[in-house]
């Protein structure tokens, strides 16, 4: 690959960093996906490159580390959501109480499932 590719490909692999931190600071994680396959190709035909602009290659692992930083935080949050969806569904179906010993008991509740009509 000769200076000017090598060029294109961190101008690119930057604006990609750039899309995929913007995807990630406004929610649209379903950008991500798509843009995992160049960022891969991207990554991949700079290692097998000859380096020469290590200022740009600083910049751009920088930016890389910015965006594992946001990703992670992402999926922190979903995971948060999903233990608190699981949690509300827990305590739906029963209802948790102490006996006068302090003993904590766990009442199942059946959810009603009729639906009632009015006039």
């Amino acid at each position: 690959m000769n200076s000017d590719e090598v060029i294109q490909k961190i101008a690119a692999l930057d604006s990609l960093l750039d899309a995929e931190r913007a995807a990630l600071l406004n929610g649209e994680l379903e950008k991500l996906a798509g843009m995992l396959e160049d960022k891969e190709g991207l990554i991949l035909a700079l290692n097998g490159a000859d380096h020469r602009d290590l200022e740009a290659l600083q910049q751009l692992d920088t930016k890389v580390k910015r965006n594992q930083l946001l990703l992670d935080g992402a999926l922190e949050g979903i995971r948060s959501v999903a233990r608190r969806m699981a949690a509300l569904r827990r305590i739906r179906g029963s209802l948790e109480t102490y006996d006068s010993s302090g003993k904590k008991c766990n009442i199942e509740m059946e959810a009603a499932r009729a639906v009632e009509k009015r006039a």
